[in-house]
């Protein structure tokens, strides 16, 4: 088990504000039997859920091809919730630099999904708070975007099934993907791809890979058709 010192140090943090950092991992049961302690991450929490809020908003907004307002919501509240981030918590180990009370301690609050949701929040704003605000990105990007391109599969995937089990709901026929165009550089191709039932196009997609085009195809054909 590493240090708090060793992890931040592994995972490249650049920390100038090391009270803030402890102070994020002070849960208000530590503070309440340990009465020199002054400061426990309440306030931390609240920061950081906005912080948060921020990071992943500019990552859906910003995501290619554009997602709408629906899906960017949907895929937010499924992206940062408190069983997702007791997960990454978990995952992380943070929750081996808490600091409970013995009581809190006693009752498994070490493994609660709202007490690990809420360390994980106050560590994001202790992270904001300092002199280096990219560290929030620095330790964000890896744990989220793997997540986030996760979610876009299913998201996507959900519209394929959809899509055939609609068509299926009227013919036994079975659609079809078919690029009709690749363009861009080799290390970052762009593919168009229609779907089609017989010889009629039902929708269109593109993608930086055929199975992201043939996604957005689906989901394109499933939007016209439910109309």
């Amino acid at each position: 088990m590493s240090t708090l010192i060793e992890f931040l140090s592994n995972k490249g943090l650049i920390i100038d504000r090391l009270d803030v950092i402890e102070e994020a991992f002070t849960h208000t049961s530590f503070v309440n039997e340990n009465k020199h302690v002054k400061a426990d991450n309440e306030r931390l929490e609240l920061l950081g859920d906005a912080v948060l809020q921020l990071y992943v908003s500019d990552l859906l907004f910003n995501y290619k091809p554009m997602l709408t307002e629906g899906e960017m919501t949907s895929l937010r509240a499924r992206l940062v919730n408190e069983k997702s981030l007791a997960s990454i918590t978990r995952r992380c180990e943070l929750f081996s630099f808490l600091k409970l009370g013995v009581g809190e301690e006693k009752t498994g609050g070490r493994n609660r999904d709202s007490l690990l949701a809420d360390v994980f929040e106050a560590f994001i704003a202790a992270l904001y708070l300092q002199k280096d605000q990219s560290n929030v990105k620095r330790f964000l990007d890896p744990l989220l975007l793997p997540e986030f391109k996760a979610l876009l599969d299913q998201e996507h995937d959900d519209y394929k099934t959809r899509l055939q089990e609609y068509v299926q709901s009227d013919t036994r026929k079975t659609v079809i993907y078919e690029v009709v165009k690749s363009s861009g550089p080799s290390n970052a191709p762009t593919f168009e791809v229609v779907v089609k039932l017989d010889d009629l196009i039902l929708g269109k997609g593109k993608g930086s890979s055929k199975k992201q085009a043939e996604q957005n195809a689906a989901k394109d054909a499933f939007s016209k058709l439910v109309r």
